[in-house]
């Protein structure tokens, strides 16, 4: 396949533009989350989609202790190396 030259960088410019998209996808997505002291907060509904369960089910992790959470005006929010640690823990069991 014989491709003029124009028509190569006019592809490679629509693939750079592109990138630049989804670096700035990536870049907001992860300034959204809360930062403390080195430590990434994770609300709700981030823990919901990560670890793929239902609120009745976080509420559980919560009520056993099994996931420490931090109340800040009203929000809960959870430490992701403590989510990171209940993963470690049910795949241990």
């Amino acid at each position: 396949m014989n491709t003029e030259r124009t028509e190569f960088t006019a592809w490679m410019e629509r693939i750079m533009e592109r990138f630049d998209i989804l670096k700035e996808q990536v870049s907001s997505s992860q300034s959204r989350f809360i930062e403390i002291d080195g430590e990434v907060l994770l609300d709700n509904q981030d823990v919901l989609q990560l670890l793929k369960i239902s609120s009745r089910s976080l509420q559980r992790y919560r009520t056993d202790k099994k996931l420490p959470y931090y109340t800040i005006s009203g929000k809960l929010y959870y430490k992701l190396s403590d989510v990171h640690q209940l993963i470690r823990e049910c795949l241990s069991t």
